[in-house]
């Protein structure tokens, strides 16, 4: 059925006159009269009644006028939505992605998928919680994830990096070990606990060797408890991905025992298509492999430092590449 009759049909009926009808839609009277005897005829019913005061609805007009408009509303819901559907990109993935990620990872990620897949959108989440990366993604509301273990369900969960543990120290704190920092030197001091939900990491390692810090919670982002440690306001401890960059001010040592969080990402494959997301883990893999593991990024990592490298120690997760992707993850050591 033509639904441009039917729109021509529909506006002579809300003025009531042919000749309103004929300034409205640019058609001559008689063109007009002819386009609706043309949609009568393919109706198989009479539908307007003409006279000297204008034009009205037959009966049959009036039963069939509600499902008229029905479809013309839903005709304009369908262009509308196929023209929305040609001018945006085909698809979007959605990732949540911890802050020290988003900053250190993210950029170079983005950059190699948007070179591989220039049509697909990515919406970038920053998010602060430890735990909410995993909340967005049961409630279907991002794609992919990249965050710290839990230890919960996840769909398709890659493991990627060991972020290990360090102590953030004022710059004048007396270390007895310039090599570690005994988990055991936190007890009875005053804690600066980050922010975020990372106590729980903190905890775990408290409770595993029986510390008692004085923890001093704090509402603040990394770089500001970093910066408080600096003014001798108290300890803390961070992750290697938290601390990147910013330890100018402050002594950085790895914990003793060792200890850190496992860093992966997490899909549950109901948002973004297959491919979209199995390119972006392509990408993912590729810049660890090559940009972060194999080379560019130790060489990054060993800026945090304390008058040297303080690479020593580092347990990493080794990622083994096969024709299909990895195929195995181990840890290693680097020394340095």
């Amino acid at each position: 059925m033509d639904g441009k009759k039917l729109e021509i049909l529909m506006t002579a009926v809300d003025l009531g006159s042919l000749s309103k009808a004929s300034d409205a839609v640019g058609y001559t009277q008689s063109g007009l009269t002819h386009l609706f005897d043309s949609l009568e005829r393919e109706i198989g019913l009479t539908l307007i009644r003409r006279g000297h005061r204008g034009i009205s609805l037959t009966r049959a007009g009036e039963e069939l006028m509600p499902y008229i408009r029905e479809f013309l509303r839903a005709n304009a819901n369908l262009e509308n939505r196929i023209s929305a559907i040609t001018e945006q990109r085909s698809e979007t993935v959605r990732v949540a992605a911890y802050a020290s990620i988003a900053m250190h990872w993210m950029p170079e990620i983005l950059y190699r998928f948007r070179r591989v897949c220039p049509d697909i959108n990515v919406d970038l989440r920053m998010v602060d919680n430890a735990l909410e990366p995993f909340e967005l993604l049961e409630s279907g509301k991002t794609d992919v994830i990249f965050a710290a273990g839990q230890g919960g369900d996840v769909h398709d969960w890659t493991p990627l990096y060991d972020d290990i543990m360090y102590a953030v120290l004022p710059a004048d704190y007396p270390l007895t070990d310039g090599e570690h920092f005994s988990v055991g030197e936190f007890s009875g001091k005053e804690f600066i606990m980050p922010y975020g939900r990372f106590d729980i990491e903190v905890n775990k390692i408290f409770s595993a060797n029986g510390i008692r810090a004085n923890i001093k919670p704090a509402h603040v982002d990394d770089e500001t408890v970093i910066r408080m440690v600096g003014k001798g306001l108290g300890v803390s401890m961070m992750s290697e991905m938290m601390i990147r960059g910013r330890t100018d001010d402050v002594k950085v040592l790895p914990i003793s025992p060792s200890a850190g969080r496992k860093l992966g990402m997490g899909m549950n494959g109901g948002g973004g298509t297959v491919d979209g997301i199995g390119r972006l883990k392509e990408c993912v893999l590729a810049f660890l492999r090559i940009d972060f593991f194999g080379g560019r990024g130790f060489n990054e990592y060993d800026n945090i430092k304390n008058g040297r490298s303080q690479c020593h120690g580092l347990t990493i997760t080794c990622l083994v590449f096969g024709e299909n992707g990895i195929s195995e993850i181990s840890s290693g050591g680097l020394e340095g």
